[in-house]
């Protein structure tokens, strides 16, 4: 049975969203990175199936516990799940880190075909979780992304007011659930999120991929950490690396940061023209999943707010539910462009709005979008006045804190 921890802190943006799926046959899959709580919303999920039936049968497996180190392949799979099925009422099956057992595929497509199977998976590594599920399962599952802890999550779970000073330790530490057990303390913190990381990249990327350069993967990571916001292709990528002595092709470089992609190290987003509406190939921005981790490989500098405070924003319009894109008019850039549903959001990043030419930059860009969808600017400084020409302008701590307050999907 499971090992509930002594404390369980409520994501209920997730369970709320994953609510409308339960007790039916449409196969639950929640994926991100490690760490990340993807164990912490299956508890929860048990929790209240415990609570609505006292005698659920509830069959669990966690392929990080040593309980389950001899389910490896489908076939012990099954004969462990086939073995605590009941007939004559719903099975609750729970399964994480499901990637740990080869063609485990093959296995769920089979319970998935009894309706009194009710099942929720997790994994770690988006790859195995895309068209091969797709194509077992025939459309009979719904995927879950699970981010880091929002700014308000972390609030609550660190129970910290919300101020300047606690939103400088989000920006500083990022969102990791397990924070909640230790000091936050820089030297103790950084040294919990940096072994976080290497697990993260040996085990979903070096040993996953088969990577052999590894030198080269960990130069990409910081390369990537030091230039969040800007727009890369795989050549120029590549050609910067060459000046710097290091020589990689372009291929290599794409099929790397597909594998950090996949891993959910960090956000890879492309390019969209506004009016041709349509991706430019070979044009993308990469933000990290979790600011700590990021914060780990190029440091804590005062010269990078800007580009923290860009990640930040992009992180949170994911939680929130949107697909994001970074979008082009003419020749001017806007940071995001976000669709959800039907809505459409605009949004540009600004660390401060204090020199006339700054505010006609970043508010300007979003006026030469001919449509009525929202348009807002985030700034770092509470100073500025609330909109300028109809264009809102939110202060960062406020956009975490009530803006866009993430849509049940």
């Amino acid at each position: 049975m499971a090992k509930f921890p002594s404390v369980l802190h409520s994501r209920n943006t997730y369970i709320e969203r994953i609510k409308p799926f339960m007790r039916t046959p449409i196969v639950k899959v929640m994926i991100g990175h490690r760490r990340v709580g993807k164990s912490f919303i299956l508890f929860q999920l048990i929790e209240l199936i415990n609570s609505e039936e006292q005698d659920a049968n509830i069959i669990y497996i966690n392929k990080e516990d040593i309980d389950f180190v001899d389910i490896t392949s489908y076939q012990e799979l099954h004969s462990y799940i086939s073995a605590r099925l009941v007939n004559d009422r719903r099975n609750y099956i729970f399964i994480d880190e499901i990637q740990e057992i080869t063609d485990f595929k093959v296995a769920i497509r089979s319970f998935a075909l009894d309706d009194n199977n009710d099942i929720y998976i997790t994994g770690s590594n988006s790859e195995m979780f895309s068209s091969d599920l797709a194509n077992e399962l025939g459309g009979r599952y719904v995927e879950f992304r699970i981010y880091s802890l929002s700014y308000l999550e972390f609030l609550d779970f660190q129970s910290l007011p919300n101020d300047d000073d606690s939103l400088d330790k989000y920006f500083r530490f990022g969102g990791l659930p397990y924070l909640i057990h230790l000091p936050l303390d820089e030297t103790v913190v950084m040294e919990y999120i940096r072994s976080v990381y290497s697990t993260i990249v040996l085990r979903d990327v070096v040993e996953r991929k088969k990577i052999r350069n590894t030198a080269f993967l960990e130069q990409l990571i910081r390369f990537l950490a030091n230039n969040i916001g800007s727009l890369f292709s795989s050549n120029s990528i590549s050609n910067f690396l060459k000046s710097q002595q290091v020589k990689i092709s372009p291929n290599q470089v794409s099929e790397y940061a597909d594998s950090l992609a996949q891993a959910f190290v960090v956000h890879r987003i492309g390019r969209y023209d506004i009016v041709g509406k349509k991706f430019f190939e070979h044009s993308e921005k990469y933000f990290f999943e979790n600011m700590g981790i990021r914060n780990v490989v190029a440091g804590y500098k005062p010269q990078d707010r800007a580009k923290r405070l860009e990640n930040i924003v992009c992180n949170h319009l994911l939680f929130c539910g949107y697909e994001v894109k970074v979008g082009a008019i003419a020749t001017e850039e806007i940071d995001f462009v976000c669709t959800r549903g039907g809505e459409t959001l605009y949004v540009q990043v600004a660390v401060e709005l204090s020199r006339p030419e700054t505010i006609a930059r970043e508010f300007g860009n979003l006026l030469k979008i001919k449509d009525n969808y929202p348009k807002i600017v985030v700034s770092g400084e509470r100073s500025f006045e609330n909109s300028y020409e109809g264009v809102e302008h939110i202060y960062i701590r406020d956009f975490l804190s009530s803006t866009l307050t993430p849509k049940i999907l």
